[in-house]
């Protein structure tokens, strides 16, 4: 790929048409590295580096480039001197769900670091898929990659899936409300997919009542009204890890 054309992963709509995203940093590429034994289709990743790091070792093509032309291409402001292009997964077959694979769906989130911390949860733990609606975040986005750690590698992840779509997919769906039963209930690890609404905004109600999504709280005695989202999918993925 051209060095302008990489320049230009930085903004969505490119990274969209041009079908990649950028991996920057050592832990990151380490983890692509990783992820691709598993995966072969990211081996057609490309490798960007400085002097500091050309005898890297890499699966992948790799191209020098000096310092000038490093910062011009990394997202962050001052670059290590390692990025990797990336192709992002096709959205073109249907996605295989695992046998006892739980799915986290979330509503419109909006913050990078949260998409990024909720990944990293769900990968560190294992067994889940992330869904995302339409009008979240890119999951592209650099500072969501950062943010996951490496973990955007290792969680099936799709985009722009409906809610509506989940009652073809789900027989049973979750959600958390104030007035729910506590997460500690047996019957909380019982359901298919976990829905989370927006940080500010939740999930519109009258969503909620067409899926006939269970509620389920949890329980705080504290005096602020609510849960930061990443933390909120956190407590919920280990109490379903704890009770598999």
């Amino acid at each position: 790929m051209k060095l302008d054309d990489i320049k230009k992963l930085h903004q969505k709509k490119y990274r969209q048409a041009l079908g990649h995203y950028l991996v920057e940093g050592e832990h990151l590429v380490l983890e692509l590295q990783k992820a691709a034994a598993r995966q072969p289709a990211l081996f057609a990743s490309e490798l960007y580096v400085t002097g500091a790091y050309e005898h890297w070792q890499s699966p992948f093509r790799t191209h020098q480039v000096n310092d000038r032309q490093m910062a011009q291409l990394a997202d962050t402001r001052t670059p290590q001197g390692i990025l990797a292009v990336v192709p992002m997964p096709g959205n073109d077959l249907e996605p295989v769900q695992e046998p006892g694979e739980k799915a986290i769906y979330l509503h419109e989130v909006q913050d990078p670091g949260n998409l990024g911390t909720i990944l990293r949860t769900l990968a560190w733990f294992g067994g889940f898929r992330c869904l995302l609606s339409p009008g979240s975040v890119d999951p592209y986005n650099p500072k969501v990659v950062r943010a996951s750690m490496g973990a955007i590698f290792h969680v099936p992840l799709e985009t722009e899936v409906s809610l509506g779509s989940l009652t073809h997919r789900y027989k049973s769906i979750a959600c958390l409300d104030l007035q729910g039963e506590k997460l500690t209930t047996k019957s909380f690890g019982m359901h298919d997919c976990y829905l989370f609404g927006n940080e500010a905004r939740g999930v519109p109600r009258e969503a909620l009542v067409q899926l006939a999504a269970t509620p389920y709280t949890i329980p705080g005695k504290g005096e602020i009204e609510s849960l930061n989202l990443a933390s909120a999918v956190n407590m919920c993925a280990y109490e379903l890890v704890r009770n598999a």
